[in-house]
């Protein structure tokens, strides 16, 4: 299982540089009521504050993407950069099977597990590189709002086909059609077993960010029982969708989910060792000071990836 390793975002991602409040406020007057001197000087927001990173997200998919954005309030509001990152590395995944060419373009399809009321994924993979994409999600008010958001984009008219996953039992069937040619599938899985866990989890990262100095850091950071937490945690999400991707091989060329927690891929190595893919890639990321990656599998060989782009060509 190879592994690619980096230090910072991906080099194509646009958000490498230090935030250009000025600029960004520029863009989005709401922004500036959040932006203030830190202590070295420097402006910046409180990240603490969910109000406050909406604002940057929105200035910031308004700046870069050219996108007008909301979701619903307790709702996930997902740092854009790290999200970005996903979607550079998923390309050049891609471009393993197709000649070391970055494949864009509306042939390209992908399907986000759990697109969530924000949608963040389909947008910035389309605006990226004009890829097409299918969102799933067994939560209404996601998906409404999801449609909402392609709806008041006039770029994203017909870009972004919103699916309602009908069993949580399931996560490809009821989604993928008989006639689908995914080109890959990306997933950001509920990682908590519990809603407790994921309380926990969310104050340790509130913690992380006031470097332990805020000792009664409120637990404002949105997100419903469906994008935090389920029975299992990610191992059993992401095993779940290793035992059905099987099924679905010749509908998709890559399948693939983040995996928050190190610890957890040797159970999802032994899950998909039971599936015997073809190939198994570990993709690493680094954001900050934070340490993801994706797990990548494919049932086609090396020369049955280039076909399937020669066929897409055709």
């Amino acid at each position: 299982m190879s592994k690619t390793i980096t230090k910072t975002l991906h080099k194509r991602n646009l958000h490498n540089n230090r935030y250009d409040f000025d600029i960004l406020i520029a863009d989005s007057k709401e922004l500036a009521q959040y932006v203030k001197k830190n202590q070295y000087g420097d402006l910046s927001i409180d990240f603490h504050s969910n109000d406050a990173v909406m604002a940057l997200n929105k200035a910031l998919l308004k700046h870069f993407y050219q996108i007008e954005w909301q979701i619903p309030k307790k709702y996930l509001c997902p740092p854009i950069p790290g999200r970005v990152d996903y979607i550079h590395y998923l390309a050049d995944l891609l471009s393993l099977g197709n000649n070391g060419v970055l494949p864009k373009g509306e042939t390209v399809i992908g399907l986000d597990i759990g697109v969530g009321a924000n949608c963040i994924y389909p947008i910035v993979g389309n605006r990226s590189y004009e890829w097409k994409f299918i969102g799933s999600d067994i939560d209404a008010v996601s998906i409404k709002n999801a449609q909402d958001i392609v709806d008041l984009n006039h770029s994203l008219k017909n870009k972004i086909e919103l699916r309602t996953q009908s069993s949580k039992e399931y996560i490809f069937t009821n989604i993928i059609k008989k006639n689908d040619k995914i080109d890959f599938t990306m997933c950001n899985p509920p990682f908590h077993k519990s809603k407790k866990e994921a309380k926990e989890g969310t104050k340790r990262k509130l913690l992380n960010l006031s470097k332990g100095k805020n000792k009664k850091v409120s637990l404002n950071f949105g997100g419903q029982h469906n994008e935090l937490w389920c029975e299992g945690g990610e191992v059993e999400f992401i095993s779940k969708m290793i035992n059905e991707s099987k099924s679905y091989k010749d509908n998709c060329l890559w399948f693939t989910s983040l995996v928050s927690k190190k610890e957890n891929l040797e159970a999802i190595y032994k899950e998909l060792k039971k599936q015997s893919p073809e190939q198994i890639e570990t993709i690493e990321m680094t954001q900050g000071q934070k340490q993801t990656r994706f797990v990548a599998w494919t049932y086609h060989t090396k020369e049955e990836q280039k076909n399937w782009f020669t066929k897409k060509e055709k």
